[in-house]
């Protein structure tokens, strides 16, 4: 029982972590702002932290960032009106996921690039073992023993199980 509730008990912890974040005195009355709001928070970029969403940080940055969120969207801003905003103030940085377009090609690209790269790297190496191989003659197929030559090593072997 001890087991089960110190489970339980770190589950929650686990799980109220993100919810930390968030102060009661930012959350909306409104349901359906906060969802939207939340949901805007969730993709908008701490620029303290810059690995975690305004949703998930304490700085104080994070909280601004939030409570602006809010202000815009009691305002009446649609959420693209909203990113476009933030965008406009801070910078495409804001953005965790970073939008297409021709100046940020190369940041989308990298990764499939990379991934390409990596399978044509394995695929040369590959190659180059195998034509090392065959010139070296290991993947010359694997001929018999002639009689003469089993009889001589069951000598050998039977004469090593004596000693």
């Amino acid at each position: 029982m001890k087991r089960l509730l110190a489970c339980l008990s770190l589950v929650l912890c686990v799980l109220s972590g993100p919810a930390l974040a968030i102060s009661p005195d930012e959350i909306l009355e409104d349901q359906a702002l906060e969802t939207r709001a939340r949901a805007l928070s969730a993709e908008l970029r701490c620029m303290v932290c810059q690995n975690q969403s305004i949703d998930d940080s304490d700085a104080p940055l994070a909280k601004d960032l939030r409570v602006l969120v809010r202000e815009r969207l009691v305002a009446g801003d649609t959420d693209a009106q909203v990113i476009d905003f933030l965008v406009d103030r801070y910078g495409e940085f804001v953005l965790l996921k970073p939008r297409f377009a021709w100046h940020t090609f190369f940041l989308w690209a990298a990764g499939p690039l990379a991934l390409i790269a990596g399978i044509a790297a394995i695929v040369i190496t590959l190659r180059r073992r195998q034509t090392t191989a065959v010139a070296a003659g290991i993947n010359q197929p694997v001929q018999k023993l002639s009689e003469e030559e089993e009889k001589r090593l069951k000598a050998l072997l039977s004469s090593k199980d004596q000693n």
